[in-house]
């Protein structure tokens, strides 16, 4: 299996400088206190956060990945705003996706797939009983490449990734309901799947979690005013 779901250590990356001013953005886009559109310069960012504008290009540059942010040429970066249509859009080509997923990986799942799985759960719940709603968020998200990754189709691996990471700025904002974030019944029910083999069930449990998913967001919110960042990040 693929290291998505063994701990992170950012001390042992080269741009590790970077990751405390990603987190901190992160969960300032996924909490809804950076609003979509807002503009994030790296000369004001870098006086916030007292690092070089270097490190801030290059946390902007990893949100950007997860699109979470949006580059620019020659204007800078904005926090991305997924339209409803959009947001739909995503979550329906994934329920056309991961159901296929499931099932190829309750055919290769070995039984160190299946611990790394449940102590992922484990995770997902203590940070949405902790009212860590955006880390509930990226670890929710970081679950279904897993599974992906576990399927060992380098191809649709790499669809989910895509989709994933647009998925979760999109139930950041379009939420509706706290179990949004699969704590409970869905990821559950698909590792068990997934450990018992049920190439069938994984991949009827894992349409029925991404419809399921679709019907809790809100596409008709609308979007909040942004205020100023020293505000909202210091």
């Amino acid at each position: 299996m693929s290291t998505v779901l063994r701990p992170e250590n950012d001390s042992d990356r080269p741009a590790a400088r970077w990751a405390p001013i990603y987190r901190g953005l992160r969960d300032a886009i996924v909490g809804h206190r950076l609003a979509p559109g807002t503009k994030l310069p790296e000369d004001e960012l870098a006086s916030i956060y007292s690092v070089s504008r270097t490190v801030i290009r290059a946390a902007l540059q990893a949100l950007a990945h997860d699109r979470l942010v949006r580059l620019e040429r020659n204007r800078g970066a904005f926090v991305a705003h997924p339209s409803p249509r959009e947001a739909r859009e995503v979550l329906e080509a994934r329920a056309l996706i991961e159901p296929k997923v499931a099932a190829l990986a309750a055919e290769m799942a070995t039984p160190e797939d299946i611990l790394l799985l449940r102590r992922h759960l484990e995770k997902e719940r203590e940070a949405l009983h902790a009212g860590r709603d955006s880390d509930a968020i990226m670890l929710s998200a970081r679950f279904h490449v897993g599974v992906a990754e576990i399927a060992n189709h380098s191809i649709l691996t790499g669809f989910v990734r895509d989709l994933v990471s647009h998925s979760s700025l999109i139930i950041a904002l379009y939420w509706k309901r706290r179990d949004t974030t699969c704590e409970s019944h869905a990821h559950h029910a698909l590792v068990d799947a997934i450990e018992a083999g049920e190439a069938s069930e994984a991949a009827a449990l894992m349409k029925s979690h991404l419809v399921d998913l679709l019907s809790g967001l809100d596409l008709a919110r609308a979007g909040q005013r942004p205020d100023r960042l020293a505000d909202i990040l210091c």
